[in-house]
């Protein structure tokens, strides 16, 4: 067991949960403030795919990874939403559903020393499954397709409001909202 975790394992815990927390508050706050013209338009160079269908594979791919790493553990994955058909506020819903499993995953990682056992479903194994390599993952994963939903927006010439661009580097303000 890493030293870290043996010596403060609650210290430890709430980081990486906070973090967790304020990385699902962006992705949120994203999503809540899309356009309606932007949430179904398609994305430019990917006609068959929209900015709503990346939105719902953010939530869609939590839950086949908490299945996967966490299902043999007890942890229950929420449902998938419909990728082509899924609105902005049900959406939201879901990411709530999912951001709490993840924290019962990343929980279960931090009650174990800092690390998630290896799952028998777990076959891909890119992952180290330590909670830091986990987390890092999830937030670079959710900040890629964050990122691509700005600039898919952008290039349709429809630019997202300065307020929505620059709140998403307001990490401490999300933060403070995500423990509200």
């Amino acid at each position: 067991m890493p030293q870290e975790w043996t010596a403060d394992p609650g210290g430890a815990r709430a980081m990486i949960l906070d973090a967790w927390r304020t990385n699902n508050r962006l992705t949120v706050f994203l999503v809540e403030r899309l356009p309606p013209k932007v949430w179904a338009a398609a994305v430019p160079g990917a006609p068959r795919r929209t900015i709503r269908m990346i939105a719902g594979h953010v939530h869609n791919a939590r839950c086949r990874w908490i299945k996967t790493l966490g299902g043999e553990f007890g942890i229950v994955a929420p449902g998938n939403v419909e990728r082509r058909l899924v609105g902005r506020p049900e959406l939201v819903r879901a990411l709530g559903r999912s951001s709490r499993a993840m924290l019962r995953l990343l929980s279960f990682g931090c009650d174990r020393g800092g690390t998630i056992p290896a799952s028998r479903s777990y076959v891909w194994r890119n992952l180290p499954l330590d909670v830091g390599h986990v987390l890092t993952y999830f937030v670079a994963h959710e900040a890629h397709h964050r990122g691509q939903i700005v600039l898919a927006a952008r290039m349709m010439g429809e630019r997202l409001p300065v307020s929505v661009i620059n709140g998403l580097w307001q990490w401490t303000t999300r933060s403070a909202e995500a423990r509200r």
